[in-house]
């Protein structure tokens, strides 16, 4: 009796753990970079590469970070929404172009609109992998010190858009972030 009670006992903690795990965002990737300092970097500007961009350019004021690619087809999805966003809401948004060729970025952006302010080049992924980037795109929020104060996994859409992240620019702006 007791021998097929023991696989009846772990056949039913194992369907409990599936069921709560598919009520969990697969989305929602803890980053260990919240509430920490920006990870510093210097890079080569997308449009003019003998210029470079860096952390300290973003600091002062509320600022995102997108991680983007030419070859990412959830960013052509989310990028008319980022379009929409930056003209809306004057957002201070900056471009990591992560592992693409610059003429492939530069002529996605020429095709689709350009809503960076700027955009830094990371052709080989070193600044993507300081920052954790699983995957493209990826968007972080920068407090005016340069902390990161949120991290959001995949295209962003309207209802996180208004939900989530313009809340916590609201926020930012008006220094009520705990």
């Amino acid at each position: 009796m007791m021998r097929y009670l023991f696989p009846l006992v772990i056949f039913a903690g194992l369907t409990t753990l599936f069921i709560f795990g598919l009520q969990n965002d697969p989305r929602y990737v803890p980053s260990p970079l919240i509430n920490k300092a920006a990870p510093e970097f210097t890079l080569p500007t997308l449009h003019k590469p003998d210029q470079n961009i860096s952390i300290n350019e973003l600091k002062g004021k509320i600022s995102l970070i997108n991680v983007w690619a030419s070859w990412c087809a959830a960013c052509r999805i989310e990028h008319p929404l980022l379009n929409n966003y930056t003209k809306k809401y004057q957002l201070n948004l900056y471009g990591l172009n992560y592992k693409d060729k610059r003429s492939h970025a530069l002529q996605w952006l020429e095709n689709l609109g350009n809503p960076y302010i700027e955009s830094a080049y990371d052709e080989i992924g070193t600044v993507g992998i300081d920052y954790g980037v699983y995957g493209v795109p990826e968007t972080f929020i920068l407090d005016k010190k340069g902390i990161i104060r949120y991290k959001h996994i995949g295209p962003i859409d309207d209802e996180q858009f208004s939900r989530i992240i313009m809340p916590l620019i609201t926020k930012l702006k008006q220094d009520q972030y705990p």
